[in-house]
């Protein structure tokens, strides 16, 4: 597996290896023994897989505080997506930076993010896919949300058109108004 650091230190871009012939592929897309080997040493929980049926569909950017702070890993396992990670941890110097990257069932890559960011995904294609780990289980009074296109944070999502939205995401409080549960350090 190829781990690759982002701009945002501790959120990695994974790329598991593909074996592919004329039926398909098969590839290991988690590995506790390989991952640990990365230095990466996260005990998931809960898999998680959600379905967008229309391209332009946002969800996020979402959170679940301490004490059920969640690190996520990320895949897509049908269509395309751009998926987000934004550093929410108060002190950190890339506090409030984000980072982007395109996962879709072709390129097979994968986002690890560490809790203390905040999480969301625009679909760039019908009817997709995504399946991801977390670190710890949801829980419903820990769970909030950040404005997708609060400009403190300036994600460029690519959307030619009005976004769906849920109406939970559609609420969401600014960056600005955000109160941050997490803390740079305070992460394991």
């Amino acid at each position: 597996m190829k781990v690759t650091e982002t701009k945002l230190p501790g959120v990695l871009l994974l790329e598991p290896r593909r074996f592919g012939d004329a039926r398909g592929f098969f590839s290991e897309s988690w590995n506790r023994k390989t991952l640990r080997e990365h230095g990466i040493d996260i005990d998931f929980v809960q898999d998680n897989h959600s379905l967008s049926a229309a391209t332009g569909t946002v969800r996020g950017l979402h959170f679940q505080s301490p004490p059920h702070a969640q690190a996520k890993l990320v895949r897509c396992g049908r269509g395309r997506l751009f998926d987000v990670a934004v550093d929410a941890r108060r002190g950190s110097p890339t506090y409030g930076q984000w980072v982007g990257y395109e996962l879709s069932a072709e390129n097979g890559l994968q986002l690890l993010i560490p809790e203390g960011f905040l999480h969301g995904f625009v679909t760039r294609a019908p009817d997709t896919e995504i399946l991801y780990k977390c670190s710890d289980y949801y829980a419903p009074e820990c769970d909030g949300a950040v404005r997708f296109d609060d400009p403190d944070i300036g994600i460029d999502w690519g959307l030619s058109s009005e976004p769906i939205l849920s109406d939970k995401d559609a609420a969401a409080q600014s960056f600005a108004e955000f109160d941050s549960p997490f803390s740079y350090g305070d992460a394991p």
